[in-house]
């Protein structure tokens, strides 16, 4: 007959010394094993924490005491025994329970693990597994304390979101996953539709149109956690399928949005972290935002801020320069303090940064014993050097590094520069970040439009669906390039959290805009938005709204550089589910059902050794 057990009265974070000589059961993963003078010492881990049991062979079996020694590592456990106060000197204070232990009396293996594949309970060596291991038994990954960490503060995260929200007067609304195809943009992923063959639904890259229907229907306040897919090459911060806090309301100004998602990020950072961000956030136009620091969403943590020298070389001997002055182009420089010892593989590296938009080349200066190194130096006059002097604060150790070149092209140039410079520097130890320090800032003011050189055509550079700034309307026509859009980013640390815009609401501008300044054809402008263009004439509100990524605000908080350790099941860089193995091929009768045909002949990979 099975023996009686109790069920679990404590997880293993809550047992403290008021607990002491009380008999508690416990129930989860043997964390770690030691045997000390004969007496086995076990860590039970939960969800909750961790506690430390111990197993006296005096008060067990020699068969049972036994089966204790030879439990692996991750293998499910029902303890009871007796709570004590540890004996000084063995307290753990590195967790809560660090002052109790419980004396086992009972132990039954629920269920005996295998050897892992990798180590769970040792965070550094967790950490040099290589990922896709990790990724391939996730189910085992998630058992370590950081990762559960991770999905708890996503969790909380979600639940302070949809309470600020709900406090704000917002309606939380699901809209489709089943969408229509809208090939702009990234591309889409198509789903098949069986019942009419040769039609294909679409998963939503956003809700945009959706949410904008919803203030026409008088909605007014909608937000939700939606899933978004994009069928992209991803990185660090993408993968294709992704959840975005989606934000829209009706008789708004830019204004209130800045307010409201002040608001929300100030109510998650004191759930997550406890802490007070300080509001309202700064705000910089695009241009300034380029012209400092070369990228549209800087990290201002750091200086090493872009200079500009346009007016300085433009009588320059130095042809490079001043040819690019003559030819409406800029001339901007930074000064990377410290690092004139940078190696040659870096500087080839920086070299290929420029060359990535179009440059021929990289030029720099390196300050070193008392002197300027280069070849272009000679080129310079001695007022062009006073102003370099001047500008960029050069002292022995700088590194002085230029861009010529059409204003974005110099700016963006210099801008990937400088943040490769800083990994540098913090990696010598000359740069120091405050992990803790968050500086938040709206980027304001982008241009509604840009210029496609090889389509000679206009396209948006935010969506189609973005409000030129009021007094821009009439610029629309006659010179579209000066048109700023009613577009903003909301930047931390130099990450884009999310972006949105004022909407075009009234008919008449949304037309001009597809037809006459994109120059999308009326029957494809009818085929591809014409049911929002007809909700439109029913009384459209003015409104606006945002989108935040949830996952990277996520691992922002958690201190993390890659949103795959805040995703409970994320895809490699390639797309794929190293766990569950898809995509993966499917059936003839499938295939034949959905009147499909497979052309590409499918490469087979040679299993993969256990």
């Amino acid at each position: 007959m099975r023996p009686f057990f109790m069920k679990r009265t404590h997880h293993c974070n809550e047992l403290r010394p008021e607990h002491a000589g009380s008999t508690v059961t416990l129930e989860g993963w043997v964390h770690s094993r030691r045997d000390l003078g004969g007496v086995l010492f076990l860590d039970l881990r939960d969800r909750e924490g961790r506690t430390q049991t111990v197993f006296d062979p005096s008060d067990f079996s020699p068969e049972n005491f036994d089966r204790a020694t030879r439990l692996h590592s991750e293998s499910v456990v029902r303890v009871i025994g007796r709570v004590r106060v540890r004996p000084a000197g063995t307290e753990n204070p590195r967790i809560p329970t660090g002052q109790v232990e419980v004396l086992a009396q009972v132990l039954e293996v629920l269920n005996d693990a295998d050897v892992l594949p990798f180590p769970v309970d040792d965070p550094e060596l967790a950490n040099k597994v290589n990922e896709e291991l990790r990724l391939q038994y996730r189910y085992l990954d998630l058992r370590r304390p950081e990762m559960m960490r991770n999905l708890r503060l996503r969790s909380k995260v979600a639940i302070a979101t949809r309470q600020f929200m709900d406090e704000s007067g917002f309606l939380e609304v699901e809209t489709p996953t089943l969408f229509k195809s809208t090939p702009e943009g990234a591309r889409e992923f198509l789903v098949p539709n069986r019942r009419d063959p040769g039609t294909f639904y679409a998963l939503p890259q956003s809700p945009q149109q959706f949410k904008q229907i919803l203030m026409v229907s008088g909605v007014e306040r909608y937000f939700q956690l939606a899933r978004c897919y994009r069928d992209e090459d991803l990185r660090a911060d993408r993968q294709p399928e992704f959840t975005q806090v989606d934000i829209e309301m009706s008789f708004i100004e830019r204004e209130d949005i800045y307010a409201l998602i002040e608001g929300l990020l100030k109510r998650v950072w004191k759930t997550a972290l406890g802490m007070d961000l300080p509001t309202p956030f700064r705000r910089i136009s695009f241009e300034e935002a380029l012209n400092r620091w070369g990228i549209d969403k800087p990290d201002t943590r750091f200086g090493m801020e872009l200079v500009d020298f346009t007016d300085d070389f433009r009588a320059s001997t130095f042809k490079v320069f001043s040819g690019t002055v003559a030819n409406g182009g800029v001339v901007k420089a930074i000064n990377a303090k410290g690092l004139a010892c940078a190696t040659q593989g870096q500087i080839e590296t920086m070299t290929e940064y420029a060359k990535s938009f179009g440059a021929k080349g990289l030029a720099f200066i390196k300050v070193e014993g008392g002197e300027w190194k280069s070849p272009i130096v000679k080129f310079f006059s001695a007022a062009e050097k006073e102003a370099l002097t001047k500008k960029l604060a050069i002292v022995e150790g700088d590194l002085i590094l230029f861009a010529a070149d059409q204003w974005l092209n110099a700016c963006e140039i210099l801008g990937k520069i400088r943040l490769y410079c800083a990994e540098v520097l913090k990696g010598q130890g000359k740069l120091t970040i405050d992990p803790a320090r968050f500086d938040f800032l709206w980027v304001v003011d982008f241009p509604l439009l840009s210029f496609d050189k090889e389509m000679n055509r206009w396209y948006s550079s935010h969506h189609p669906f973005t409000a030129p700034v009021d007094e821009d309307v009439p610029l629309l026509k006659l010179d579209p390039k000066k048109v700023r859009g009613q577009h903003y980013d909301i930047v931390v640390n130099g990450v884009e959290l999310g972006g949105g815009s004022i909407r075009i609401h009234q008919p008449a501008l949304q037309k001009t805009i597809f037809e006459d300044i994109l120059a999308i054809p009326p029957e494809e402008t009818q085929l591809r938005f014409g049911y929002m263009l007809d909700a439109f004439r029913y009384g459209a509100p003015p409104h606006g709204g945002i989108a935040l990524g949830f996952d990277r605000m996520c691992a922002i908080l958690c201190g993390t550089t890659s949103i795959r350790d805040v995703i409970a099941f994320p895809k490699t860089a390639k797309g794929v589910c190293l766990m569950t193995h898809s995509p993966t091929s499917v059936t003839p009768r499938q295939l034949k059902d959905l009147y499909l045909e497979v052309k590409a002949a499918r490469k087979e990979e040679p299993p993969k050794p256990a």
